[in-house]
């Protein structure tokens, strides 16, 4: 798997050099940063930009690209263990998912579950600035089963919507997991059935809704504070 663009490449560097199998400099960097690439061991490979444009399919790669293992999603099973996970369901666009893993693994939400057949990992990485990489991440494709079977395992579910309870004034289980829909059809109805309750954000100045990262980040740090 390519990825590109400085921030997520020194990431990988510093906290994951393990993943990395080639890397790719299109850029001169400072000798103390070059002599910490070399020390990875790794196959460094200098290419120019018009190469480095084609790795990176288009995106900016800043000078910075790898070749890295592929990602290891989670097993749902581990995150049955966990205290406080939120689930992703229909959310598709990997900015918004990078920014919300960036947000949990910031914020102290222990694990993201993805509801999706498949995704684009190479996008979610770099959006989260790596943060992805620190953080249990399952993909599980019946969204409904999946409800089901945490409710089973102790989870109380709450879902995101409009007209919820005020997430200022909710009182939190202690096991829970909070449910993020998509901002253009939010949760389907019957997921929303199998919730426990609805919590939303009370808003001013006749907003209705806020980008799903933005408020995901304002939800799990009312969560994390309870």
């Amino acid at each position: 798997m390519i990825i590109y663009g400085k921030q997520l490449f020194l990431h990988i560097l510093n906290k994951r050099p393990q993943i990395l199998e080639e890397i790719y400099l299109s850029k001169e960097c400072d000798k103390k940063l070059f002599s910490k690439i070399c020390g990875t061991g790794k196959k460094i490979i200098r290419v120019d930009n018009q190469k480095a444009q084609s790795l990176a399919r288009g995106g900016n790669h800043q000078g910075f690209l790898a070749n890295v293992s592929e990602f290891e999603f989670s097993d749902i099973a581990e995150l049955k263990k966990l205290n406080f996970i939120a689930i992703l369901y229909g959310i598709s666009d990997v900015g918004n998912i990078g920014a919300i893993a960036r947000s949990a693994y910031a914020l102290g939400c222990e694990g993201l579950v993805i509801v999706a057949k498949s995704i684009n990992m190479q996008g979610v990485l770099r959006s989260s600035s790596g943060a992805a990489y620190e953080i249990p991440i399952a993909i599980f494709e019946d969204g409904l089963s999946l409800l089901n079977e945490l409710k089973q395992f102790g989870f109380k579910i709450y879902a995101t919507a409009s007209n919820g309870k005020n997430v200022k004034e909710m009182k939190f289980a202690g096991k829970r997991a909070l449910v993020m829909g998509s901002e253009g059809e939010g949760i389907p109805q019957k997921a929303l059935v199998k919730c426990d309750e609805c919590i939303g954000i009370k808003l001013k100045e006749g907003w209705d809704s806020l980008n799903v990262s933005a408020a995901f980040a304002i939800i799990c740090d009312r969560m994390i504070d309870e």
